[in-house]
């Protein structure tokens, strides 16, 4: 809001001050017969029209994306400044051939007096003021209108000293100083639309910006997570930055874990270039340090199955081959007919084969998929000191000890046992999983009612 309120009252502000300047040196130039400074009221008056086009479409060019206009309306800058360069391709040409008219007919040079310098002088501080607010409120908001008008009052200062020198001229003697300095200011007034238009022909083509394909280019590869960038695709809609990439990703990575790399790239791209709107799509891909097990899980994965317990054992070259053999557990619905499971093992086996070879050796497990746990209502809490001094004498003076936290839910299907444990930092992960294990089965066969143990082991307190 505070952008576009700042955009809209300069352009405000320049209309009055384009009108009386514009009015002001019209009169004046009439009245003592000068066609320079009839035609500089005459690129006032132009500019006056610019302005109010400016004023109008900043007030659109701002709105956010509708129904019909998907990237904004951000062009509609583009298109007045295009409709403006065209006028003052048309009041350029008329005063040239105004001028060189008078040149060839020769005509009396105008009144020379004090007031049309002091109009020009005028005229030059206003636009001075007005170009360096305009442009300061260009680059701010980077509106294309308002860097366009800015540079119409810039060369109004040209215009206004062409016009003075013209003048002086005249005012020396040389008839022909005053349709000089309007020639000059048509020819300045050209190439001001010259200029003008290729910046604008260029924003309206999606021509992208100088450096901007570089620098988005290295702010999506800073993201982590990203592993190069295919392709990338910059262009300007008004003030905002459109990027569109094709990322490469970690095939590893989970679905969530990738949603934060396109949520990270689009800071990346905000905190690099302002106003940014980042269309990201992630390709996945094989990395070199992927593992066999990292490629396993990814099959599994994309064939919608859990799988669990996969282990890889390299028995080297035989024969000029590598050999390889994989064992799998594989978890299937636990009321699926066991050919409809083994179909499932037959296709993973195949997947598996198609990625490392014919010559691998795979031995799927299959198990049942561990039921989601039944709702459930805690136990009595006599029946928890029971089930926790059970499992303190299970473990015993072994490695596992100081039972806590043991909570015991009763459910539907049976009894859900929740404890944890304490062991030496210094054991195994496997260590530690056999003996928990066997606190576990130990428990379940003194209570049969027991249909699920859920442990966790942590190392002793500081």
């Amino acid at each position: 809001m505070t952008s576009q309120h700042n955009k809209t009252s300069v352009a405000a502000i320049s209309i009055f001050a384009s009108g009386g300047m514009a009015a002001a040196k019209f009169v004046v130039g009439i009245a003592i017969g000068s066609l320079a400074l009839i035609s500089e009221a005459l690129h006032s008056s132009i500019d006056l029209v610019a302005t109010i086009i400016t004023w109008a479409v900043v007030r659109v060019s701002d709105k956010p994306a509708d129904e019909e206009h998907h990237y904004g309306h951000g062009k509609l800058e583009s298109v007045s400044a295009l409709g403006v360069t065209a006028l003052l391709y048309v009041l350029a040409g008329g005063i040239l051939v105004e001028a060189y008219s008078r040149l060839r007919e020769g005509t009396p040079p105008p009144t020379i007096s004090a007031v049309p310098f002091v109009v020009l002088v005028i005229d030059i501080a206003v636009n001075l003021w007005r170009a360096r607010a305009l442009h300061r409120a260009a680059r701010e908001t980077r509106s294309q209108a308002l860097a366009a008008d800015a540079l119409h009052f810039a060369s109004d200062v040209m215009g206004s000293c062409a016009v003075i020198v013209g003048l002086i001229l005249a005012g020396l003697g040389f008839w022909w100083g005053d349709a000089a300095a309007a020639a000059a200011v048509a020819v300045m007034i050209a190439a001001l639309g010259l200029r003008m238009a290729g910046s604008t022909v260029q924003t309206l083509v999606d021509r992208a910006p100088e450096g901007a394909q570089e620098k988005a280019t290295a702010a999506i590869r800073g993201v982590p997570g990203v592993i190069d960038v295919e392709r990338l695709r910059v262009r300007m809609v008004g003030a905002t930055t459109f990027i569109d990439t094709i990322a490469k990703v970690p095939r590893t990575y989970p679905i969530d874990r990738v949603e934060d790399i396109k949520r990270n790239a689009q800071a990346a791209v905000a905190k690099a270039f302002g106003d940014a709107d980042l269309t990201f799509a992630a390709v996945p891909v094989a990395r070199d340090n992927e593992t066999v097990r990292d490629r396993i899980m990814v099959i599994a994965r994309n064939s919608g199955l859990a799988v669990h317990h996969v282990t890889v054992h390299d028995l080297g070259t035989i024969k000029d081959l590598a050999k390889l053999i994989v064992s799998i557990d594989l978890e299937v619905d636990a009321d699926m007919a066991l050919e409809a499971a083994h179909d499932v093992a037959n296709t993973l086996e195949r997947n598996i084969k198609e990625e490392f070879g014919e010559d691998v050796e795979v031995d799927v497990h299959i198990e049942p998929l561990e039921p989601e746990l039944p709702f459930g209502v805690d136990a009595a809490p006599e029946r928890v000191q029971t089930i926790a001094a059970a499992l303190a004498e299970f473990a015993g003076e072994g490695d596992i000890h100081d039972i806590h936290n043991v909570r015991v839910r009763n459910t539907d299907a049976g009894e859900i046992v929740n404890f944890h444990c304490r062991a030496a930092p210094s054991m195994s992960v496997i260590k530690v999983h056999e003996q928990v294990d066997a606190i576990e089965r130990a428990l379940r066969r003194a209570f049969p009612s027991v249909k699920r143990v859920i442990s966790h082991a942590e190392p002793p307190r500081a």
